[in-house]
């Protein structure tokens, strides 16, 4: 089975396209290819192209632990880059389909570099999808762990909650970041960001990954956080996200349409053995 690893900011995938598997991938095998030790190892995988009646490519994004994902910034960035590689995009920009909605890309500098118009964000709580009557979730309070939090909830295809912070750790991260994604009050679970902002025009996020866990980077996350900071007052428009992995360039216009820039590394290729799913 070939396949293709990038990164982008830390944040790895690998690509893996339709006729390397005899017919769709099972979840067996997606959590072994991306298991650290036993497989490849990735924070998913990329299963495309795919043909699609709406767009130029379609792609669908799977988590480590085998469930698949609406929507994803890197993965979105890392499949446009391996497009770029393929020969099958220039930098004119190409349009990419996914479960969590349609995307138009654009690769540049010589394919380091990937924009991403990610759609719009949404805030409603039927459409993220939070429970309760139908509202904005914008500074509403969470029980956690013993404690009281602030947290925004929202959509940009995939579900996220952002909890605004004074400070940030990866330590904190871990903790709470498994207890907010299980929380019931998120039926579909939720990716978590806690926000940290700068000023006016940065802002940091520690990410836990619906499906993935703590990760270093996160595109969707990314535009979350900016889309939350901008809708509260404490940001402009055009953000520059910091996480652990490195930065992001998001600009969010009055419509919340999101548009992020960021870079891609190709890491390598190869063939995962036959052997590698037998144990």
């Amino acid at each position: 089975m070939h396949f293709a690893k990038y990164h982008g900011l830390g944040n790895d995938y690998i690509v893996i396209e339709p006729g390397e598997f005899d017919g769709e991938p099972a979840t067996g095998q997606i959590v072994r290819i991306c298991h650290r030790n036993y497989g490849v190892g990735s924070d998913g995988i990329l299963y495309g192209p795919l043909s699609a009646k709406d767009a130029d490519f379609g792609l669908r994004i799977f988590n480590p632990d085998g469930s698949e994902a609406e929507k994803s910034g890197n993965g979105l960035r890392i499949f446009s880059r391996y497009l770029w590689d393929k020969g099958m995009v220039q930098e004119e920009p190409f349009t990419i389909s996914t479960i969590g909605g349609l995307v138009r890309s654009r690769v540049f500098d010589g394919g380091k570099q990937v924009t991403v118009e990610m759609g719009k964000v949404s805030f409603n709580s039927r459409v993220i999808p939070i429970v309760g009557p139908e509202r904005e979730v914008i500074n509403e309070n969470i029980s956690i762990a013993g404690g009281q939090l602030t947290f925004c909830a929202a959509t940009i295809g995939n579900p996220h909650c952002v909890v605004i912070c004074d400070t940030i750790s990866e330590e904190e991260t871990r903790r709470l970041g498994p207890l907010i994604e299980n929380d019931v009050r998120f039926p579909n679970r939720t990716n978590v960001q806690f926000l940290q902002i700068i000023d006016r025009e940065n802002i940091r996020i520690e990410i836990w990954e619906r499906g993935a866990g703590y990760t270093l980077a996160s595109g969707s996350s990314s535009c979350a956080a900016a889309a939350v900071a901008h809708k509260l007052g404490l940001c402009g428009s055009r953000i520059t996200v910091h996480m652990p992995g490195g930065q992001m360039e998001v600009s969010v216009a009055e419509d919340f349409s999101i548009k992020m820039t960021g870079p891609v590394i190709n890491v390598c290729s190869g063939e995962v053995s036959d052997e590698a799913f037998l144990h």
